[in-house]
């Protein structure tokens, strides 16, 4: 597939079901060799309960083909410019974001290419990356990393997540990040490690993710470090608002819903804490684990 053999993309997003992209999606379709079976898909997809201009497709799609131009040859740079853009794209809850079969339907019938063009390894790219976790399907990490890692409106931080994949690899399979205050400490110290130019990064992170995990089981970070409450009403406003919103600007960071920064005092209690736990963890040098099982 290329960008220019996607046509008829469906006019809104839908739903589709996990157990229907695991019955049509093909090797052929992974390798970016086949398109996939739209009528049956269509058939097989659920209508949104609304159907508001939030859910248009053509902005996303938009989005996809700029990204491919635009980063043609170093494709995984394209998840920091995508993320922001995608997430202040599609203007949803979280509640509605867990949906995965949103993300199916906009992988399978939108922008299979995208998924492929991002994905592909040395032939296929992976079933999760199609339909999966929220950490790993294409489309579905890149607004959750957006949604858990900016500071209300502020996109700036979503870019430091996606400095080394491995970084958004175990970050976003970490729990703390639910709390604010946690996430935002988290990446102020991954920031420091990036600034140091620390050797194997992505080795330090995994066990910051680990030892934060580990901890969170017996400390409670929301009671150590209380954020401020989000503004459920000008969340729902930004929501609003995409029925007469401009599209997002392509050179420039758009802005998210304003509901609320990160408490600052909480992220400061935070990042000593975290700190801790990285100097205390064990580091376990994953390169020398892939060299010995490849």
């Amino acid at each position: 597939m290329s960008p220019t053999s996607i046509v008829d993309v469906p006019t809104t997003l839908g739903i589709l079901p996990d157990a229907v992209v695991a019955k049509y999606l093909s090797r052929g379709m992974q390798a970016g060799q086949e398109n996939p079976p739209r009528a049956a898909l269509l058939k097989a997809a659920v209508p949104l309960p609304e159907n508001g201009s939030r859910w248009h497709t053509e902005p996303v799609r938009e989005l996809c083909e700029e990204a491919m131009r635009r980063f043609e040859d170093r494709r995984v740079h394209a998840d920091a410019w995508l993320a922001p853009r995608l997430h202040a794209t599609i203007r949803m809850t979280r509640a509605e974001a867990a949906e995965r079969g949103l993300w199916n339907y906009l992988a399978m019938l939108v922008a299979p290419d995208y998924v492929v063009w991002r994905h592909k390894g040395s032939e296929v790219a992976e079933t999760t990356r199609f339909s999966g976790r929220s950490d790993v399907q294409a489309f579905a990490r890149l607004w959750w990393a957006a949604e858990l890692f900016r500071d209300g409106a502020d996109y700036g931080p979503v870019a430091t997540v996606f400095a080394y994949q491995d970084i958004v690899n175990s970050v976003m399979r970490s729990g703390v990040i639910d709390h604010r205050p946690a996430a935002a400490a988290m990446l102020r110290v991954i920031q420091r490690l990036v600034d140091e130019k620390v050797a194997r990064v992505s080795d330090h992170v995994n066990a910051l993710s680990r030892a934060a995990n580990a901890a969170g089981s017996t400390l409670m970070f929301d009671v150590l470090a209380p954020d401020t409450p989000t503004d459920s009403d000008a969340h729902r406003g930004w929501i609003a608002e995409s029925a007469h919103a401009a599209a997002v600007q392509l050179n420039h960071l758009p802005d998210g819903p304003d509901d609320g920064v990160v408490n600052r005092r909480s992220v400061e209690e935070l990042v000593p804490l975290f700190e801790k736990f990285l100097a205390e963890a064990p580091l376990r040098d994953r390169s020398k684990e892939k060299t010995e099982s490849a």
